[in-house]
């Protein structure tokens, strides 16, 4: 295991960021009451001093994100402009600008359930890890990857630089860059350019090497 993973407070560094920004993804704010709690904190944020504190991310990086994070929760957690802009960008009907599901963009028919997603599934059956979320949510989901990533820090970190390297960091970036463009709410265009600062930070922490796959979206 890497040695900077044997550090406990850096596995809670990753475990917070998993927490704090996968629920976001996840939960729609008119029906879960679990992230309203999340995005009333991020409205109410002393964003100089959550940017010089927020892991993995340089503090002025940082504190752009999270700007517009606090911008964007400050609407109101079950306000229209930010619960239609979640089902906007993660519910639909319409189709979505950019699908938060890992295999979309790294499948060449660009389908949910793709081999990003299948290859997922085998490596925690393998490796003994029980799947979070409903038997119907693809595994690749990001905000599902998050809430992953938070669980193997606490419980497997000897997994964790797998984890990153071969599952989540080769198509994250992409995929939070295409939601960045695509998001025209604050909050959620901070939170897809805050989850990517976050998790390219912790590749180079941890020194990860991570091959990036052919992307057809």
């Amino acid at each position: 295991m890497n040695e900077l993973l044997t550090d406990v407070g850096v596995r809670e560094n990753v475990a917070f960021v998993g927490q704090t920004l996968g629920p976001l993804f996840l939960s729609d704010p008119a029906h879960e009451d679990g992230v309203v709690p999340v995005i009333e904190a991020f409205a109410r944020l002393d964003v100089s001093a959550a940017a010089e504190e927020w892991p993995f991310v340089e503090a002025e990086e940082a504190h752009v994100a999270l700007s517009l994070m606090k911008q964007g929760a400050q609407a109101g957690a079950q306000s229209d402009e930010v619960v239609w802009e979640y089902r906007r960008l993660f519910v639909g009907p319409a189709p979505k600008p950019a699908p938060p599901w890992g295999s979309v963009y790294t499948d060449r028919e660009c389908v949910v359930f793709g081999a990003t997603c299948l290859e997922l599934r085998q490596w925690m059956r393998e490796v003994g890890i029980k799947r979070l979320g409903e038997e119907r949510d693809p595994e690749d989901h990001i905000g599902l990857m998050l809430l992953l990533l938070a669980w193997i820090a606490e419980h497997r970190p000897e997994l964790l630089e797998d984890y990153l390297r071969l599952h989540l960091l080769p198509w994250s970036s992409h995929l939070l860059e295409e939601l960045e463009e695509a998001a025209a709410q604050p909050l959620y265009k901070g939170l897809a350019h805050l989850a990517r600062l976050s998790l390219e930070g912790m590749g180079s922490a941890f020194g990860l090497e991570v091959v990036h796959p052919r992307f057809y979206r």
